[in-house]
């Protein structure tokens, strides 16, 4: 033992000075006073009413969009009508978005973002490409490009826009 702490002398000196430093410090802190705290009193302390409340916003009913499916849809189809209460862009908007695109397997949130700004809303558009639209496709997807051949979108489109939720389910997965 005595031959380890001579070949290491100048490491049990620095590791007795940082105890002696710190055992220096933690007397120094709990010899001093703690801070004082003082009370500042609020706007409510002073006399002062509360807030005026928006009895207006209260009060009005609230704006919320209901999805009723249209008759002959069944469960599974994916055709509804927003009512919505006080908001009629909200029925002009669901009229114009077309199918749910991130049902296909491989296109996330970027992609459906995308796709309606190269005119591409629906399942039947994606069934209809051929080689040569989806090469078109493809070069217009930026960082995206090789996904419609990478994740099959025009098998999966086709199945989806013929309905076929079984067939789909049981080849690329549950939706």
């Amino acid at each position: 033992m005595l031959q380890q702490i001579q070949a290491n002398w100048i490491v049990l000196a620095a590791v007795v000075v940082a105890a002696l430093f710190v055992a220096w410090w933690m007397l120094r802190r709990a010899s001093r006073a703690p801070a004082r705290r003082e009370y500042k009193p609020d706007v409510l302390d002073e006399g002062q009413a509360p807030a005026a409340r928006n009895q207006a916003l209260i009060d009005a009913p609230p704006a919320a969009v209901v999805v009723t499916p249209l008759p002959g849809a069944g469960i599974l189809g994916g055709v509804a009508e927003a009512v919505a209460v006080g908001a009629q862009d909200v029925i002009e908007e669901a009229a114009a978005a077309g199918d749910d695109l991130s049902r296909i397997k491989g296109l996330g949130p970027k992609l459906q973002a995308l796709l309606p700004t190269l005119g591409i809303t629906t399942y039947a558009q994606i069934a209809a490409l051929d080689e040569a639209g989806l090469a078109a496709l493809d070069a217009k997807l930026g960082p995206f490009a090789g996904r419609p051949a990478k994740d099959n979108w025009a098998e999966q489109a086709r199945m989806l826009a013929a309905g076929d939720l079984l067939g789909f389910e049981s080849k690329f997965g549950k939706i």
